[in-house]
């Protein structure tokens, strides 16, 4: 068996509200392997998100560990996080988070600012990302001119462009009509099927959930493995 590329132990996170403490996540224990396809449910407050987020390194735990690649992320210093971040994960969020003014290509090259790529490689990067999730003739556009199902495409190819080694995804869909929604989902599936990636999507949505190869289920932060899904 092979080292899982996450690995969660005994993790707690508690958040201070005034004289309360109010606990998010509770003694969680989660392995995931490189290549899966993992969906977080459960229902508003549950700790999905808090739980992406920590692994993300964009929030620490209160206690217990969450390991990524032989790294553990909660030990890292601030710089380090930076640093981690942007080279071990691509952010995909509800909200498209692109710069209106900058076009499709632009906005996909932002996190190649951070490398020590020249401008014509980050170009080709960026290229290729956008080409990967189908907008390769949308790359001048700025994302007025794109519907919502193709700002998220662009969301996810910058999230791609520097290969990174997960991909986290925070209800992708949520702002979407049923129909780019599901070519939202497509994709994902597809990134993980076959370019390999690493995706764990949090979602509340049984059909989007049914994308993944795996569920995870939360429920007043602490963990319950659902059964297989099988893609629709």
């Amino acid at each position: 068996m092979t080292t899982p590329m996450v690995q969660i132990r005994n993790l707690s996170r508690i958040y201070r509200q005034g004289d309360i403490d109010v606990t998010a996540l509770d003694r969680i224990t989660l392995d995931i392997h490189e290549g899966e396809f993992v969906a977080l449910m459960g229902p508003s407050g549950s700790g999905k998100s808090t739980l992406l987020h920590i692994i993300a390194g964009i929030d620490r735990p209160t206690s217990g560990q969450c390991v990524v690649r032989a790294v553990d992320v909660a030990t890292l210093s601030e710089t380090e996080l930076a640093g981690w971040r942007n080279s071990h994960v691509g952010f995909v969020f509800q909200t498209f988070n692109l710069i209106p003014v900058l076009t499709a290509r632009e906005n996909v090259e932002l996190p190649l600012l951070l490398t020590g790529l020249n401008a014509a490689e980050r170009r080709a990067h960026a290229e290729a990302a956008l080409a990967l999730v189908g907008l390769a003739d949308r790359m001048h556009h700025l994302p007025r001119q794109l519907s919502g199902g193709q700002e998220q495409r662009v969301a996810i190819a910058r999230a791609l462009v520097t290969d990174p080694t997960l991909i986290v995804a925070d209800e992708p869909t949520g702002n979407l009509d049923a129909h780019a929604a599901r070519d939202v989902l497509d994709l994902l599936a597809a990134l993980n099927r076959d370019a390999g990636k690493t995706i764990i999507m949090v979602t509340h949505d049984p059909k989007a959930a049914a994308h993944a190869r795996r569920i995870v289920h939360l429920e007043k932060g602490e963990l319950d493995e659902a059964p297989l899904a099988t893609p629709s």
